[in-house]
Parts: C-alpha cells; sequence; structure tokens
C-alpha cells in the first residue's frame, strides 16, 4: 500500500485519510474522527441562503434556486417592506451553537471572532431587546439591523475557534461540543454515508464494489481546509461520489493543467 500527501489549502485545517480504488480513481471512504464528522452534520444546519452565497456561483447550480437568489439580490430595496432585509434571506445567521463546526468553510466568520472576544450586538428597540454576536444580523422581534455595539460585563468570553492543526484520522475533539463523541473513529464513505468504523464494515465495502486485496487500494492522507470544505459542500450537492470529486477530481485536473 503506497502512501501519498498533500498539504492543505487552508491555516486550519485537519488531516484525513482516504482509502482510493486505484483502478476505479474513487475514494471507497474516509477513516475521520470527530471535527470531520461534525462539520458534515452541521453542513445540515446551514441555512439555504448561505449555502448560495458560499458557493458563489448561483448561476451554475442546478435547478431554478439560483436564480431566485440572484434575482433576490438585484431586486430594488424599494420594493421590500420597510422593516425587512434583503439580507435576512441573503445571509441568514447560522445557528450560534454550529458555528464551532464550520471553521473548514466559513472563511468569513467575523461573527466567531466577535464572539471570541465578548462582544455583542443590538437593536435600539428597547420595547422587545435582543443582541447578537454577529453585527447587522436582524432582530429576531423587530427584523432591525443590530448595529449598536455592546459589552458583556462580568462574563467569560466565549471561544469557539479552532486548533489550527487537529489530526482528524484519530478521533480529535476530545468529546466536547459538536454532534458526536470523540475517541471513536468514523468511516465515511464516498457518498458521506457516516458510521462508526470496523474491520466488518471495511471488508463489507471492499467487497461491495469488488476489492480483491490491499495491493488494488491506495492510502492517501489529505488536508481539509476551507477550499476543500468548500469542495465538497458543492460536490455534495452535484454527486453520489462527493470525496472523489472534491480531492481526486481535482487532482486530475490539476495534473491535466501542468506543464509536461
Amino acid at each position: 500500500m503506497s502512501h501519498r500527501s498533500r498539504k492543505a489549502t487552508s491555516k486550519n485545517t485537519v488531516s484525513l485519510k482516504l482509502l482510493i480504488d486505484k483502478k476505479a480513481n474513487r475514494v471507497l471512504f474516509a477513516e475521520a474522527g470527530k471535527d470531520f464528522v461534525d462539520f458534515l452534520f452541521t453542513l445540515l444546519s446551514l441555512p439555504l441562503g448561505t449555502v448560495i452565497r458560499l458557493l458563489q456561483k448561483p448561476a451554475a447550480m442546478i435547478g431554478c434556486i439560483g436564480s431566485l437568489y440572484e434575482s433576490l439580490e438585484n431586486l430594488n430595496e424599494a420594493y421590500m417592506q420597510p422593516n425587512k432585509s434583503k439580507d435576512l434571506l441573503l445571509k441568514p445567521s447560522v445557528p450560534l451553537t454550529y458555528k464551532a463546526n464550520l471553521p473548514f468553510l466559513l472563511p468569513d466568520t467575523h461573527h466567531v471572532q466577535a464572539e471570541a472576544e465578548g462582544k455583542v450586538f443590538g437593536c435600539l428597540n428597547y420595547s422587545h431587546f435582543c443582541v447578537s454576536y454577529q453585527r447587522g444580523a436582524p432582530c429576531s422581534y423587530c427584523l432591525c439591523s443590530m448595529n449598536n455595539e455592546l459589552k458583556i460585563v462580568d462574563g467569560k468570553k466565549i471561544n469557539t475557534t479552532a486548533s489550527s492543526t487537529e489530526t482528524c484520522g484519530g478521533g480529535g475533539g476530545g468529546g466536547e461540543g459538536g454532534f458526536v463523541k470523540g475517541l471513536v473513529t468514523y468511516m465515511v464513505t464516498d457518498d458521506l454515508s457516516v458510521s462508526p468504523m470496523s474491520m466488518i464494515s471495511v471488508v463489507s465495502l471492499l467487497n461491495k464494489f469488488n476489492v480483491r486485496g490491499f495491493s488494488s487500494v491506495e492510502e492517501k492522507i489529505v488536508g481539509f481546509g476551507i477550499d476543500e470544505g468548500l469542495e465538497l459542500l458543492k460536490a455534495s450537492l452535484h454527486s453520489k461520489a462527493a470525496l472523489t470529486c472534491a480531492f481526486l477530481a481535482k487532482d486530475e485536473m490539476k495534473d491535466a493543467a501542468a506543464p509536461n
């Protein structure tokens, strides 16, 4: 079994171990820990508007939801209700409890930085006062933008930032926060099905794809950061082979573009 590695394209990364069918040139599964699995499950919590914005090219999306998004972007504010902001739909807030699982997807998480620094923002409607860690987020009562910076007095600062480098293959995360338990290794198949890792599940998967012997497979360590997170999100919406599309297809395009 050969071993290759590829540097991650982002500062905040984890390492991910892939098992590849060399003959079919596809990822059979990823050996992953808590951090990567929490990231995958957090994708289910993302508002649709956030997903479209992250993909950056709504017009290239399958179906017509991208056109709907762009039409709202281009709609003049004069047609909106006075107390309604387009950003409520175009840039919806991600639930605070899930933000810590997204360092590999949201490079512009200024709200996470504000959260770590103990900053909150409120609107000026004191009859229904609420606050947010995200400047400009719509008030849940009056929908006005919350831009008024407030101070947290005698309270602990919240640190939701991920460590700069963690290992995903060993379970990581220490079992704190997120959705799944740490100290467990998980198997993530090419179609992003998640299950606890076991020899039985590995053998069953190899038999399913008619892979005979370890000489037919290759182990590869890849870095998973912001760019890879975006690629995986995009692939998950277009393909049943998300891991292959996100990692192998990208490498093939790089090899094809390289000078001989």
